[in-house]
């Protein structure tokens, strides 16, 4: 099964799994091309990207919420309060 993110404004707003047949039985990223198009027949509107659930390729798997960074073409997850955060010893 193939994994698709759908960045809106940098951010993941929604990820689908596409049967592997629908994105033509290869791997990435020759498969991400196919799985669009697939996706877009569906009237599914919007960028999608092709994710790994394993995190084998774009950085980490693309949860809801997670960062899309086009200049890297990974998904990063975002820093959250306590991770900036200074602790006083």
């Amino acid at each position: 099964m193939a994994h698709f993110a759908q960045v809106s404004n940098g951010i993941v707003s929604q990820v689908i799994v596409v049967s592997n047949d629908d994105c033509g039985g290869g791997d990435f990223p020759a498969s991400e091309p196919v799985g669009q198009a697939f996706i877009a027949s569906l009237g599914l509107a919007g960028e999608w990207k092709q994710t790994s659930y394993n995190g084998n390729f774009r950085g980490t798997y693309a949860g809801l919420g997670v960062l899309y960074d086009a200049d890297l073409d990974e998904f990063v997850t975002p820093e959250t309060e306590s991770d900036t955060d200074e602790t006083e010893l």
